[in-house]
């Protein structure tokens, strides 16, 4: 497990931060829209899960709760980087690109991060 200092240099955790804020940022120019809540609201909650999950998951203290929660981040970041996707008619296509980009980054460090947990 990493100490609370190394959570807080966790690369997934330090870019699940980023991509929570830059999700607050893309969607308030469509706050306004309300056939749009639905979806704004779920995109807030995955984001958030992904940071949520990292954090409650070390807070466990046991190596499999820790595993169990990275997956459970890793599944939020996945949904994340999908409905970025969906975004696509009221996002710039780059913004899309971009988010989604670190949605697979994110995923790919808590991939790796689960495998070398598992092994130990």
């Amino acid at each position: 497990m990493p100490s609370s200092e190394s959570l807080h240099n966790f690369g997934a955790h330090k870019k699940a931060l980023q991509l929570f804020d830059l999700v607050v940022a893309d969607l308030a120019t469509m706050a306004g829209n309300p056939s749009l809540q639905r979806l704004i609201a779920q995109q807030y909650a995955s984001a958030d899960s992904i940071a949520s999950n990292i954090e409650e998951g070390y807070g466990r203290g046991s190596q499999a709760d820790y595993s169990r929660f990275l997956l459970i981040a890793r599944g939020s970041a996945q949904e994340t980087a999908g409905r970025y996707g969906r975004f696509k008619h009221w996002l710039p296509e780059e913004t899309v690109a971009s988010r989604i980009s670190l949605c697979n980054e994110i995923i790919a460090i808590l991939t790796a991060t689960v495998r070398t947990l598992r092994t130990k």
